[in-house]
């Protein structure tokens, strides 16, 4: 991780190596805490927060779903995120990790009557999958971890707790040799990703899984438009296994994973096992978004 000189903590920017918490912090033991991954691009007229209001959002409705009441309002989050990328000077992309935890203070499961602190870290990262992979795609392994069902986990919130299954998803991939996983729902249709959501191209139309049982994804919301926009029809259906084996293109979208895509899913190739002709034209107009290329998107963008 490449460090940056401040991180937001409750109202101040602190130095990186100050940025600290108490070992008996809530969150630490019981898994109550939620964040967001937002970018922020360097553009040529200087770097711009990508759906800032969005992803502001979403981390409040996952602390009001997690009942953690979050002090600060969304501009002040908003705010807070601009000030940090203005005092950081970066150079280049940024991503932005806010964080909404319970703190010190209570032990016990009741997080109720302990204190709900608010941090945001920032820091220059390139391509989550590797700059390869994004031009020549990756090897995907389904797990054998499944998404929970939503009577079992509040899967729309981005909830550090929701993440453990990914984490070991994550691990089970890349420890058979594979760059990523796949979660499968508890009836056997795709989910998600670990911190992705998943796209096939069949018969040159674009599939992707409803967000029944994950994370109401901003990227994903992104690439939809996009395609709508190129004329592609894209279809909210679910995907089985075989079906993605046998898909003509696929890929993962993510804040931090952009346009990924993906060349083989259980060792089965997926197209002519490389980046896919339609998955290119959408990960170079989705790069024209982000980067301020395309005027219809600017409202997306919030310059610093």
């Amino acid at each position: 991780m490449n460090e940056s000189e401040f991180i937001w903590m409750d109202g101040k920017l602190v130095k990186w190596q100050d940025a600290t918490t108490h070992i008996l912090t809530h969150s630490l033991h019981y898994g109550n805490a939620v964040f967001e991954g937002t970018r922020a691009y360097m553009t040529d007229r200087g770097l711009a927060i990508f759906r800032l209001q969005d992803h502001t959002k979403r981390l409040l409705k996952s602390a009001k779903m997690t009942i953690l009441k979050c002090p600060y309002s969304q501009k002040e989050l908003e705010d807070a995120q601009i000030e940090l990328l203005r005092a950081n000077k970066f150079k280049g992309n940024v991503y932005l990790r806010p964080l909404i935890y319970v703190g010190s203070g209570v032990m016990g499961l009741s997080h109720t009557k302990a204190p709900i602190n608010t941090a945001i870290a920032a820091w220059e990262w390139g391509a989550y999958l590797g700059e390869e992979g994004m031009k020549k795609g990756i090897r995907v392994k389904i797990s054998s971890f499944t998404k929970l069902n939503p009577n079992g986990q509040m899967n729309r919130a981005k909830s550090s707790s929701n993440y453990l299954s990914s984490q070991m998803a994550n691990y089970e991939a890349k420890d058979a040799g594979y760059d990523e996983a796949l979660l499968l729902d508890g009836e056997g249709f795709v989910a998600e990703g670990p911190g992705e959501c998943f796209f096939i191209v069949e018969n040159g139309e674009l599939i992707t899984p409803p967000n029944d049982n994950s994370l109401q994804s901003i990227t994903q919301d992104t690439v939809i438009k996009i395609a709508k926009d190129l004329g592609f029809v894209v279809r909210r259906e679910r995907i089985t296994r075989d079906q993605a084996y046998t898909a003509d293109e696929a890929f993962f979208t993510g804040t931090a994973a952009e346009v990924t895509p993906i060349s083989n899913i259980d060792n089965r190739v997926i197209g002519s096992g490389e980046r896919g002709e339609i998955t290119k034209k959408l990960q170079d107009a989705y790069f024209d978004v982000v980067y301020g290329r395309n005027p219809k998107y600017e409202s997306f963008l919030t310059y610093i």
